[in-house]
């Protein structure tokens, strides 16, 4: 029976060190750049939705297919929804029924720039 040289050699390398960064860092050090600031800045209101959408359904206990049920449509299209895609952009009634779905009311503001 031969033996596995591989997972031997494996066993006989030290160990890299793990220098983990957090992301408080990375995004210090990002903002540091002033055309990464301004991009961040211009699609800071997509990744909002993002967070009241996922944060919304976690609070509901609910699964994307089960929220996709709720809705009568099709998971891929919850995915989509919540994806980070800049490319679709949900009309208000899709926002009103993921809002139901998930036990929500959909309430939209005005609000200064600034504030």
């Amino acid at each position: 029976m031969k033996r596995c040289k591989t997972a031997t050699a494996v066993q006989q390398k030290a160990p890299e060190a793990y220098n983990p960064v957090s992301h408080a860092e990375v995004k210090a050090s990002a903002f540091k750049d002033q055309k990464f600031r301004a991009e961040y800045e211009r699609i800071g209101p997509d990744y909002e939705l993002l967070d009241l959408l996922l944060s919304a359904r976690k609070q509901a206990g609910m699964t994307q297919r089960e929220v996709a049920a709720a809705m009568g449509i099709k998971n891929p299209a919850i995915a989509r929804l919540e994806s980070s895609s800049a490319t679709h952009s949900p009309s208000l009634r899709t926002l009103r029924k993921y809002a139901e779905a998930v036990g929500c009311e959909l309430k939209i503001a005005f609000v200064p720039k600034g504030s």
